[in-house]
């Protein structure tokens, strides 16, 4: 329930408030009265419950990336439109969405700081274009990057110094592949 805001808990009591008010205000049917009162907090507290776990449902629901034999793998498209991949990346999970117009790795600030990276070690002198406009950027050097069975290291990257939702995976990795192919809703990697 981290993502509740108190906004939205005050809301939501007074709501709850109000329809005890009025539940109380009709002693006329009071048996009736209760019924619905019970009713109504069963759906209030149905509705903190689904809202509490809503992330933890979709993380459950969600296609996970599959490894196929012979050195294909494949990712099925996320509910979004995307293809979502999570490599390790300094030993670390990293979750990147496929982004064939972006060159490079393109990591957030919080990813970043996630695998070792300090943020007061990063020099953003680079910029790049983005559909948002310039950027700066910091170019950084990935020890160790594994996805599945495969393993690269020194890799190419850049920090972001902008306000990224997700890291990118871009072209300087994906053409490590003999394959990149996008067919049935599912992309499909092969080296």
């Amino acid at each position: 329930m981290r993502n509740i805001d108190l906004g939205s808990l005050i809301y939501l009591g007074m709501l709850l408030a109000a329809l005890s008010f009025w539940g109380f205000s009709h002693r006329g049917r009071m048996g009736r009265n209760l019924q619905y009162l019970g009713v109504w907090v069963l759906i209030f507290i149905g509705t903190v419950v689904v809202v509490g776990l809503w992330s933890d449902v979709t993380r459950t629901v969600q296609p996970r990336q599959a490894i196929a034999s012979d050195g294909v793998i494949e990712f099925p498209r996320g509910p979004d439109g995307h293809y979502h991949v999570t490599l390790q990346v300094n030993n670390e999970p990293v979750r990147f969405v496929v982004d064939t117009g972006a060159t490079g790795i393109v990591l957030t600030r919080e990813d970043a700081e996630r695998i070792g990276l300090q943020n007061q070690d990063l020099v953003f002198f680079g910029q790049a274009q983005t559909a948002n406009g310039m950027v700066r950027t910091a170019p950084v050097t990935l020890d160790r990057i594994e996805l599945g069975p495969f393993v690269d290291t020194r890799v190419p990257a850049a920090v972001n110094s902008g306000d990224l939702f997700q890291s990118l995976l871009g072209m300087s990795y994906l053409q490590r592949f003999e394959r990149l192919e996008i067919s049935n809703n599912k992309l499909i990697l092969e080296r």
